[in-house]
């Protein structure tokens, strides 16, 4: 890991799309157990994955990780649990309404 530069890997992943009443989700695997840690980022190639109503879609692809800086992991660190506060909406009126 390094102060200023970033590496770049290219791994094997297993992407499924779900668009079912049970379950609606997108998921990646990386099929050589990397693990993604803070400010890293991940592009999965190729063409978007579409999954009509009812399907389930599995679907081999390649990602490119890009891994952050020691710097950029350190400020994710730091600044993280602000990200997550925006995206929580508080109300304390006292008026309810429906």
């Amino acid at each position: 890991m390094s102060l200023f530069t970033r590496k770049v890997e290219h791994v094997p992943c297993t992407v499924e799309v779900s668009h079912r009443f049970e379950a609606l989700h997108a998921h990646v695997r990386f099929n050589d157990g990397s693990t993604i840690n803070p400010g890293d980022e991940v592009l999965v190639q190729g063409p978007p994955v579409l999954a009509a109503w009812g399907e389930v879609i599995v679907e081999d692809r390649t990602a490119v990780i890009t891994r952050a800086t020691a710097l950029e992991r350190l400020w994710t660190r730091l600044t993280g649990d602000f990200e997550v506060m925006e995206l929580c909406e508080f109300s304390f009126s006292e008026e309810i309404t429906l």
